[in-house]
Formats: structure tokens, sequence, C-alpha cells
């Protein structure tokens, strides 16, 4: 194909892509503003005319592509769909926001203008500016959520075609993606966006994992319809007795669920039993109320099959916070499995899929927001009224009421609250305001009183006692799980800390006389009484913590010693005898022959100069050379040869490996993407890891020797601690054990899982 001939075909192709966007457009319920979002196509192309994407498809695709996301999978309209498909046009051409207000008015600029700000990601390539940027996303997205929404679009669109990519650069995408954009979708309600997310992080993370468990799901398919179909005759003919126009469908769980349940309960695949639930959409009768017909069709199944009443969940009288609702149940069904069933009407389904988009009207250039909604952003613009100015702080705090399961608590009259699950009564306290929060003393939950940390369960109902001699302290931070809550305590602490401050320059000052310090006397302080800094000093003496001298003669008589410095020399006999201890003893041997690699690495690079920089876009192999590493092992995850990591940069300019699993790397993958690097096992013959084996069973007498006889079974193995713990005839074991790959953890996991009276068995990190 000719040069001319293929770029008839590309025009053909985006010309296409517009029309299936104008198509998803003309068949939803919005109106018919057809020429606005052709006006902004027309100028979008025209922008990027000659660009293309990494994979080499021109640009134009991807502002379609999200458009296209924001208009058939969130139920956007024109505003969003023109707005999408003009998001990077102020960035990467020469187009302004002014151009854009004057050809589209004054909503649609405000929106590109919202997404240029936050252009680059969310996160930079420092924290600060990281930290400045997300800011800048929750501030926009307080003015008009429609940003944030074309923001994950966009974020879906990058992941589906993130194969482009280097290996680092999907790695920081997907941790990125992981920490923010997927709870960010999940809490807004865009439940299937949410879902697809997760699933392609994970395809990209463990690839060979992902296919596995892809393979198994495919494999038990026959069985599960079976078991569907058993579970759905009886159903059916119950439902179609009540006249009701319904479709029922069972729907298979993500494979990124499945895989984290078996992650956090340790369990096989074979072990998961609830695999899929049973969705039941039902129309509502004119004139009939909606939740009455859930309970209606509840009753009809709780007749058939025997109801697990642990597993009730009624969202239908009190729906998430990002507007979910539904009536959950589990029943018994005919082979002996329990199945989790969905009730929901039309209405709730559309919400659950498009979150709260499904119902969003727009009226005279102005958002009308569900109740929910427009508490949670609220609750965002609290808590960036008083930042924590730590970055990293800050972005967990907005996180931490990002996920998280809802609780409902009462106030002594009776009105209900909805908190997230963990949440204390001091959490509580902030909810009703801020000023009983400040001043909470105590708390009575269900009339019995409960200490400020004490966590809170549906249906408490709590009643706080407040004193106006109380006030926030720093122990606070430790018990309580709100965005709001944290703000408000970190901001009435650093208050009380400048309001102690002010106290002790006041006091130092008085005690010169108020006459100006000289810089060395000052100095000289700073270092008889350990103070970092002025402020710290001033906080020191208005605290008490230090007291000071009768009058100020005595700071000019002070004498502070220096801090000696060993020379080079010196630090490097002391490493090297230090090196030489910890040595195992052919290293020792080595150092004492004084060979030229029995130098320590740390104190042959000192003397050397600079240590050698990374290549940051080349694949970082790890070795061991004389039973020294080229990497540091995390203790947050305890990686094996074999696992699936990534290689983080330390200041020092080493490796520090991490399962890609790893949650503390996550926030790491997040925050500091130019630091990531692919890495590759290497051999492992002398450097030994240590692994963890969880195992529990039926206790009897001897199964602790007949499990360590199963290990010794063909191999040497090197078991570090023994930890076996017995109650009511269940045991439960934990090995700490040396091992040189993830293979042999797998291996040995098998052995145990062959001893009879062992019920489960998993690896754990330490």
């Amino acid at each position: 194909m000719s040069d001319e001939e293929k770029l008839i075909a590309e025009d053909q192709m985006i010309e296409n892509e517009f029309q299936a966007l104008l198509n998803d457009y003309l068949n939803s319920n919005h109106r018919r503003k057809v020429d606005v979002i052709t006006k902004a196509y027309n100028m979008a192309k025209e922008a990027h005319k000659g660009a293309r994407r990494r994979s080499g498809e021109p640009y134009i695709m991807h502002p379609l592509a999200v458009a296209r996301i924001v208009s058939r999978e969130m139920g956007l309209g024109s505003t969003s769909i023109s707005a999408s498909l003009l998001h990077d046009v102020v960035e990467d051409t020469d187009y302004t926001v002014e151009d854009i207000r004057a050809l589209f008015g004054e909503k649609i600029a405000q929106i590109v203008d919202g997404l240029t700000k936050i252009s680059h990601g969310m996160f930079g390539e420092n924290v600060s500016a990281q930290a400045e940027n997300f800011r800048k996303l929750l501030l926009t997205m307080s003015d008009d959520i429609r940003v944030i929404l074309i923001k994950i679009a966009d974020r879906l669109h990058n992941m589906r075609t993130l194969s482009s990519m280097t290996a680092a650069k999907q790695y920081k995408i997907t941790g990125e993606t992981l920490y923010i954009y997927a709870p960010l979708a999940h809490r807004l309600g865009l439940f299937a966006v949410k879902t697809e997310l997760e699933e392609l992080c994970f395809k990209y993370e463990h690839p060979e994992t992902y296919a596995d468990l892809t393979q198994k799901i495919e494999r038990t398919a026959p069985e599960r319809n079976k078991i569907y179909e058993n579970f759905a005759i009886p159903v059916v003919k119950a439902l179609d007795k009540m006249d009701m126009e319904y479709e029922m469908r069972a729907r298979v769980k993500s494979v990124y669920s499945i895989w984290n349940k078996m992650q956090t309960k340790g369990i096989e695949f074979s072990e998961v039993y609830d695999l899929f639930a049973v969705r039941i959409i039902f129309e509502v009768h004119p004139g009939m109320d909606e939740k009455k017909q859930c309970w209606d069709i509840y009753s009809a199944i709780t007749d058939i099959y025997k109801l697990r009443p642990d597993r009730i969940r009624d969202w239908v009288s009190h729906p998430k916070a990002n507007g979910y609702q539904a009536l959950h149940l589990t029943v018994m069904g005919p082979d002996g499995k329990w199945i989790e069933i969905q009730i929901r009407s039309r209405r709730m389904d559309d919400i659950a899929e498009k979150g709260f988009a499904a119902h969003w009207k727009y009226k005279e250039n102005r958002i009308e927001e569900d109740n929910e909604l427009d508490k949670w952003l609220k609750t965002i613009q609290e808590v960036l009224s008083n930042p924590n100015p730590n970055a990293i702080d800050f972005l967990d705090t907005v996180k931490m009421n990002l996920f998280s399961s809802e609780i409902f608590v009462f106030t002594p009259k009776g009105e209900i609250k909805t908190l997230p699950q963990g949440a204390t009564a001091l959490d509580f306290a902030y909810t009703i305001h801020t000023r009983v929060g400040d001043h909470c003393l105590g708390a009575k939950v269900n009339h019995t009183l409960a200490p400020l940390s004490q966590k809170l369960s549906s249906g408490d109902q709590v009643e706080i006692l407040t004193s106006q001699s109380v006030n926030p302290q720093p122990e606070w931070l430790n018990f309580v799980t709100t965005a709001k809550a944290r703000t408000k305590i970190e901001a009435s602490l650093r208050r009380q800390r400048r309001r102690i401050t002010e106290k002790g320059q006041k006091m130092l000052e008085e005690l010169f006389e108020n006459e100006p310090i000289d810089n060395t006397v000052f100095n000289k302080i700073l270092q008889a009484y350990k103070a970092e800094n002025k402020d710290d000093l001033y906080f020191l003496i208005g605290n008490n913590e230090v007291s000071l001298p009768s009058g100020k003669d005595a700071f000019f008589k002070m004498k502070i010693e220096p801090e000696k410095q060993d020379n080079l020399f010196v630090r490097y006999m002391k490493q090297a005898m230090n090196a030489i201890k910890k040595a195992p003893p052919a290293d020792q041997k080595n150092i004492k022959n004084g060979q030229k690699d029995s130098v320590p690495p740390d104190v042959s690079e000192e003397l050397s100069g600079v240590k050698e920089k990374i290549d940051r876009k080349a694949v970082f192999q790890l070795t061991e050379t004389n039973f020294r590493k080229n990497f540091i092992v995390s203790s947050c995850c305890n990686p094996l040869p074999g696992d699936d990591v990534f290689g983080y940069i330390t200041e020092k300019e080493e490796v520090e490996v991490h399962k890609r699993s790893c949650q503390n790397g996550l926030k790491l993958k997040s925050n500091f993407g130019d630091r990531i690097i692919a890495v590759k096992w290497g051999d492992y013959r002398q450097y030994s890891f240590l692994a963890s084996i969880v195992f529990t069973g039926i206790d009897r007498v001897g199964i602790l020797g007949t499990i360590l006889s199963k290990l010794a079974e063909d191999v040497v193995v090197n078991i570090q601690s023994v930890n076996v713990s017995t109650t009511d005839g269940i045991f439960e074991g934990v090995f700490n054990i040396h091992v040189h790959s993830a293979e042999e953890v797998n291996q040995l996991c098998a052995k145990i899982a062959k001893v009879d009276g062992v019920s489960t068995v998993h690896r754990s990190t330490i």
C-alpha cells in the first residue's frame, strides 16, 4: 500500500470513529447538539494534524476514544463530549483556553482548562508538584465533577493502549491507576470503569497469573452454568407468576477480584466459592413502589431457598455514598453451593454501571447533584481548606475515604450518618461539627460510656460528650480514619504549635531585653538545646521542654565542642573491619587475604567517588557475586526470585525490589514514577531469601513431626523458626525458612498440603 493510500485509509478510519461517536450520542437521552460536537471534532482534528501516538496511530484517535467512553460508558452529554475532544488541544498545540472560550463558551473552556492544569498526569516529577496537581484536580472537581470524569475516561483509554509503553512506564501508570483512579471511579459509582481499570492493571503487572486464572475461569464455566441453571428454574417460575418484567443473568467475578480474594484469604482458586453472582434487574411497574418490588422478589426467592442471614445487604433503604442501590442476599442453592443474588431496578442498574452521571440533569449551566455526592464534595473542599503540608500524607488522607466500605450510625435524635468502615467515636464527633470534634471528651455508644478510639458498627447510636477544656492531642491522629477528622485535628495541632512557638519567641526576646540576637550566639543556643531551627527552639522554650538561664550573659559563655569527624581512611578501616565481622566465613578469608573484591561496596564506592548511575530505561539484572546482591530486598513484601517484581531506585542510587502487588510499592509507583525501573531475576544458588509458610489443620498427636519429615524428603530445608499454636483442636503453624526461589516455596507448600489433617497452606509475607 502506498503512502497516499495509507493516508486515505487513516482518514476513513478517523471519520468512521467520529460517526460511531455521533451514533452513541444520538442513541442517548441527551438533547441533540450535534453541531457543537462536530465543531469540537473539526478543531481537534486540525490541531492534532500530523501528530501520532506511541502506538503509531493518528493522535486524534485518542480524544475520539475518550469522547466515546464519556458518551457511551458514562452517559454524559454534548458539553462533556466536546471537552473530551478538546482535552489535549491547549497543552499540545498553539490554541489557548481563550480561543476555546471564544468558540465554545465559558463552560467547555472551564472544563478544558481544568483538564489542562492536570494534563501532565496527576503526579509530577517531584512530590510537591504531585501534591499540587492532586489539589488542583480536587479543586476543579469540586467546581465541576465532569473534569474528573473525563480524566478517568482519559486514563481508561491510556490503560487500554498500554502495551505500546515500556515495562517501567507500565508499572508507573498501573501504580497511579490502582492508587488513585480506580478508587475515584469506585467513589463516583463508575463500577464498570473501576472493574476494567483494575483488570487491566492486573493483566500488565501479573501477565502469567492473569492468563492462568482466565483459563481456569473458562474451564470451570460448564460447571458454573449447570449450578446457575439448577438454581434459576424454580426462581423463573416464581417471578413469572408475579407478572414481572425482568432479566436474570449470572455474572462472573472479575479476574482481579478473584485473585485479590485468593491473596487476602490465602486460598487456592478451587476454594473461591463465590465465583459468580446472580443479578436480577426488573422494570418498575407504573405507580408501584420500587423498594417494595425489591422485597417482593426477595420474598419469592427465600420461599424457595434457605437464606444466609449474615449476608443480607440492604442498600435500597440506605444507598451507598456513591449512589449505589441494590438488595443483596445469599442463599443455599440446590447443588449445596452458596449463591449471591443482587436485586435492582433498571434505574438502580444504570446508576450502578454509570454512576451519578446516569441521572445528572444539566439545566442553565448548573449541575443538579445527588445529596450524597454533594456531601462528599463538601468533605473534599474541607480537606482542601486545611491540607496537610506533607504531600504523601495529603494523598493518603484523601484516598483513605475513597475505597472504604460504609457503616450507618445514628445520632441520639435518630438521624443517620454515613461513615467509612473502621470509623471511631472521634470520627463521628467531627462528622457532627468541627467544634464538637475539637472538644470531644468521650462518647456514649448505645448508652454506654466509650473511649474516643472505639470503633463503631452499623446501627450504633452515638452521643458525643464535650468539654471546653479539651483540645485535640497528637495521639488523636492514631485513631481516626476519616479525611475530615484527620485534617481538622492536624489544623488544630498546627495552630496550637504556632501559639506555643510565638510564646517561646517572646520569652527568649524578653531575656535578651528585646535586642537583636547575634547569629553566632543564636547558633550556640540551637546547638546547646539540640534544636534543628529557630521555630523548633521557640517551641521547646514555649512548651517548657527546656529552661532558659537567668540572664543572657550565660549564652555568651557557652562552649560547644564541634562533632568530631573521622577522616576518610579511618572511616574506611572501621567499615572494612565491620564487614569482616559480618561477612560469611568464605568472604572473611577473601577480605583478610586482601583480594580486590574484599572491599565492601559502600566503602569502595566512597573511595572511588560517586556511585554509578543506573540506566532507567534498561532492564536491570538482579544478580549476586560472592554472597553480595546488587539490590535490596524490601521487607514490606519480601519478594523471592520468580515473583513478579519491579525496581525502585533509592536516593543512594540502589535498587530496592518490591512485588508488583505490594501496597507500599503501589505508593512508590504512583508517587515516584521517574525512579521505577523494570528488573529481571538472575540465577540464585548461593544467596538465600527468607520466606514464611502458614498452615492450618486439625490437631493430632505427632502432626508437626509428620510435616517436618515430609519437608525434609529429597532436600535439606533450612528452617529459621517454627511457631505452632492450638485452639480447640485446630492448629495454626508458621515456618520461617530460607529458600532460593518462589518455586521452592510452592514445592514445600505442596508437600505440607499432602499431610493428613492439614486443611490450608500458603505463603505469607513475614
